[in-house]
C-alpha cells in the first residue's frame, strides 16, 4: 500500500500482479490497483483529471491524461472517500506508476493538483529484481 496527502486530500493505492490476465511468454504482463481519494479537508472537492505516468522496467515511459476516473468526476465531501479500481498492462516484468489528480473546490471553484505517490509494479516474473 502506498500513500500520500496533498492539501488534506490523501490517496492511498493498492497494486496487484494479475497473473490471469498475464501472458509472461508472450510479454503481457497486467497489474489491478486500487485507489482511495478521502477528503481531509473542510471543504467538498471534485475530481477533474487524471495524469498518469507509467514506466516499465527498461525505462520506456507511457503518459496518459483524462476526464475523471474510470468515467467518472466524483465529487468528495469532507470526510468521505471515493475509491476505484483500474488497471494497466506492460511488456515487461515490471515498473512503475505515479501521478496527479487535477481537482476542483465545490464552492469556489479553485483548481489544484493531489499526487498520486509512486507505486511498484512487480510481478513474479521479474527475475532481476528477485536476484537481489
Amino acid at each position: 500500500m502506498y500513500s500520500q496527502i496533498t492539501n488534506n486530500i490523501a490517496v492511498t493505492v493498492t497494486p496487484t500482479y494479475l497473473d490471469a490476465q498475464s501472458s509472461p511468454e508472450q510479454n503481457h504482463y497486467v497489474w489491478g490497483y486500487q485507489v482511495r481519494i478521502t477528503n481531509k479537508s473542510n471543504t467538498p472537492i471534485k475530481l477533474k483529471k487524471r495524469f498518469w505516468q507509467i514506466t516499465d522496467s527498461t525505462g520506456k515511459t507511457k503518459s496518459i491524461t483524462g476526464v475523471g476516473v474510470v468515467g467518472e468526476q466524483p465529487c468528495i465531501y469532507p470526510g468521505d472517500s471515493f475509491e476505484y479500481v483500474s488497471g494497466a498492462p506492460l511488456t515487461t516484468p515490471s515498473g512503475f506508476m505515479v501521478g496527479k489528480y487535477e481537482v476542483e473546490t465545490i464552492i469556489n471553484r479553485e483548481k489544484f493538483y493531489v499526487e498520486i505517490p509512486i507505486f511498484s509494479l512487480d510481478s513474479p516474473h521479474d527475475y532481476q529484481t528477485q536476484l537481489h
